[in-house]
């Protein structure tokens, strides 16, 4: 997901890029991003991450209070909050400090999202898309959990049901993905739907394969940056033929959902996330990792820490492994 997210940074609200344009991890953009620097979509995720890494239950209410004070923290200094949970953001810390509290509650945020779409009377919009990722390492064992939890989550910046049903599926597909090692996951996620929404989710995700990532222009909205994640991995996937590898569909996928996006970052992020379920980080470009970097100062080995750690509920093995800051090998 860092890999996708830092990757398009630099190529941000421009038009599609060619075929013949090479997409490289050099930073820039509208934000002056660092090479390797991600961008609010993993900074946002990575709170979920820590929080689930330290063994805390996403269900309980004090995990997602938790989650709501270091999303607060994050955003009043960092280089680019999206406006709609900025809004939010905003909204919920008046309504702590109007009770004498410095961080606001999952609850906060939940009723200015409410509020904030009532206002704007529009569809999700799509951070609840990437910041909910993290979910599903923590709901390996226990899809309708994570569904449960990847609405709740959502429902903090983004209280629209699409948004919400998005980040179920996507997270669902990422679980798949770690457990199957297969992309089938995001077509068998449609079973968690009632049958309505499943149809229309099942001819979005046709209508993704069928076309390509520029296709997809309304990245404000959750709906088409998942179809243009989606296009860019089932094309690049078509288009390699059954001689790729693991590590050229990583790349060419990531490289697909940038170059035929407008909001780079967003879509190349959401389909870093699954690539890299599915492949694992090491069919990332060493390059790419070793550049990787951001809020709050981290590293592409700190990322690893976290998704192994939440994976194992906040627990390390018997030697430390990964959570020790340096390993005894001697034995």
């Amino acid at each position: 997901m860092a890999c996708g997210d830092a990757l398009g940074a630099g190529y941000g609200f421009g038009p599609p890029l060619g075929p013949d344009v090479p997409v490289t991890m050099s930073g820039g953009g509208p934000f002056e991003w660092e090479p390797g620097e991600w961008t609010d979509d993993t900074s946002m995720a990575i709170a979920i991450a820590e929080v689930a890494a330290d063994g805390h239950d996403l269900l309980n209410p004090q995990a997602q209070n938790r989650v709501a004070a270091r999303w607060s923290g994050w955003a009043q200094g960092a280089n680019d909050v999206g406006s709609q949970t900025l809004a939010v953001l905003d909204a919920a810390r008046q309504a702590a400090a109007r009770r004498g509290q410095e961080s606001p509650s999952a609850t906060d945020l939940t009723h200015a999202a409410q509020t904030q779409h009532a206002r704007a009377g529009h569809c999700g919009g799509n951070g609840s898309l990437l910041h909910t990722a993290p979910i599903a390492l923590a709901f390996l064992d226990d899809p309708a959990g994570l569904v449960r939890v990847a609405h709740q989550f959502s429902a903090l910046t983004q209280h629209d049901p699409e948004a919400g049903e998005a980040s179920a599926l996507w997270c669902l597909a990422i679980r798949h993905a770690v457990l199957h090692g297969n992309l089938q996951g995001l077509r068998l996620a449609l079973d968690h739907l009632p049958d309505d929404r499943a149809l229309v989710w099942s001819q979005r995700l046709d209508h993704a394969e069928a076309s390509i990532p520029a296709d997809f222009e309304r990245h404000g909205c959750v709906v088409q940056p998942l179809q243009g994640a989606w296009s860019a991995i089932a094309t690049s996937r078509d288009a390699a033929g059954s001689d790729f590898t693991s590590a050229e569909h990583a790349r060419s996928g990531l490289e697909a959902a940038v170059r035929g996006s407008r909001d780079t970052d967003t879509v190349a992020a959401a389909a870093g996330a699954l690539l890299g379920s599915v492949y694992g980080a090491s069919a990332m470009s060493a390059v790419w990792r070793r550049r990787l970097h951001g809020w709050p100062g981290l590293r592409s080995r700190d990322l690893v820490r976290l998704s192994v750690m939440i994976t194992r509920g906040g627990r390390p093995d018997v030697e430390g492994w990964p959570a020790s800051a340096r390993m005894d090998y001697s034995s």
